[in-house]
């Protein structure tokens, strides 16, 4: 059983908004969800970097002290993020490109350079030193502080390697960079080559997540190349993403695309009425758009109970489709100033823990009965006051559940 609700921050400029879910949603394999914390020991990785963690501290502790200062300016050098980058990349190569996790973790959707909105959120839902995040990518372009975002994640991956964890979105790409705003952000506040030892590092990351072999995560959505008639296990799944070699550019179609660029198919966007089902081309121009009937193979097939991405803004943060059988997730509030959205952070906790499930087995628990999941909500909700702007002037669509982003 998982039981959905928001839970209300204590501090800072935020408020709680959002339902509370009295029931939960189903559990398409009839067990119990569970998760544990052997995703973090990733028995397939051996992390070899030795960082400096006085160093890393002390580079956390200038970013964050740069919401204090009148000219708002980054207090890293570029030969420091160089470093961080090189150091990040390493790292990012030496764990798979599919991660296998367990919890208790916090998931969270698009940033877009909106640095102060995750100082906030890491302030509401806990520092990385004592809680699991998993980030869904998008942590550049749109907002105007990309580089503080993006060296806080980093530094904060360095860190933490193994109970930190951030996957690659469609906006990590030297394409989409170069057009929505963090090329021109290096440009103008350090150099073009600084952003090149950026997109070096993007190119490395992972791209995407499995949760207690119960939750798969990524960016953007599904692919047909997951449903291929030779892919009939989730260890076939988890073998075919790890096939995808890094460092590597975005395409322009397959698997890798898919996975940060396709959305689900939405009744609103069927031009003729029907039923979305199947296949559809994106409205977005690049890979697809996918049916209830296609998420419903994809977790029957592979024998798991939702799915987790971000890479559309919904109105209160998070947004189910499909039956619950997935969940989008956004974590930027009032997205550009144009949106009056909230963000959200999904909550993932072991109600009961099991008895004998702590001492590093690979073995899953998904039959243990007494292991349960507990899933809420936390709503991110700035007071800043949105300028709403014709859509065509920003790049974005959308329809009347969530608003696309940037083609």
């Amino acid at each position: 059983m998982i039981t959905v609700e928001p839970q209300i921050p204590s501090k800072g400029e935020t408020k709680c908004l959002g339902d509370f879910f009295a029931s939960a949603p189903p559990s398409r394999s009839g067990l119990a969800p569970s998760v544990d914390n052997r995703a973090h020991n990733q028995s397939n990785t051996k992390v070899s970097i030795n960082s400096n963690n006085e160093l890393i501290d002390s580079y956390i502790a200038r970013l964050w002290k740069v919401r204090e200062k009148a000219n708002r300016s980054l207090m890293l050098t570029s030969d420091e993020m160089t470093s961080i980058c090189r150091s990040v990349r390493a790292l990012f190569l030496a764990q798979p490109g599919l991660l296998d996790l367990g919890g208790p973790i916090k998931v969270c959707g698009d940033i877009h350079g909106q640095y102060d909105d995750l100082l906030r959120l890491f302030e509401l839902c806990g520092l990385p030193d004592k809680v699991n995040y998993l980030f869904l990518g998008d942590y550049v372009d749109r907002g105007r502080q990309s580089l503080e975002t993006i060296c806080l994640l980093f530094c904060y991956k360095l860190r933490y390697p193994t109970r930190f964890f951030l996957l690659r979105g469609n906006h990590e790409s030297q394409a989409i960079s170069r057009i929505y705003g963090f090329f021109e952000e290096c440009r103008k506040r350090f150099s073009v080559k600084l952003w090149r030892t950026f997109i070096d590092a993007f190119s490395c990351l992972p791209v995407s997540a499995i949760i207690e072999n119960q939750i798969f995560c990524c960016h953007g959505g599904l692919s047909p190349e997951m449903l291929t008639p030779e892919l009939t296990s989730l260890a076939d799944l988890k073998r075919k993403i790890r096939e995808i070699v890094r460092p590597c550019d975005v395409p322009d179609c397959g698997l890798l695309c898919d996975l940060l660029w396709s959305d689900p198919w939405y009744l609103e966007s069927v031009a003729d009425g029907r039923e979305p089902r199947g296949w559809e081309p994106s409205e977005r121009g690049v890979s697809y758009m996918f049916g209830p009937d296609i998420i419903d193979r994809f977790l029957d097939r592979f024998n798991l109970d939702l799915i987790c991405r971000a890479h559309q803004v919904v109105e209160d943060g998070y947004e189910f489709y499909a039956n619950r059988s997935l969940v989008t997730i956004f974590s930027a509030p009032n997205y550009c100033g144009e949106f009056d959205n909230a963000a959200a952070v999904f909550c993932l906790n072991r109600a009961v823990p099991p008895p004998n499930y702590l001492s590093g087995s690979t073995s899953s628990p998904r039959n243990q009965e007494d292991a349960e999941l507990e899933g809420s909500f936390h709503i991110l909700r700035t007071d800043i006051p949105v300028t709403p702007r014709p859509l065509a002037s920003t790049g974005l669509t959308t329809h009347p559940n969530s608003a696309q982003g940037p083609k």
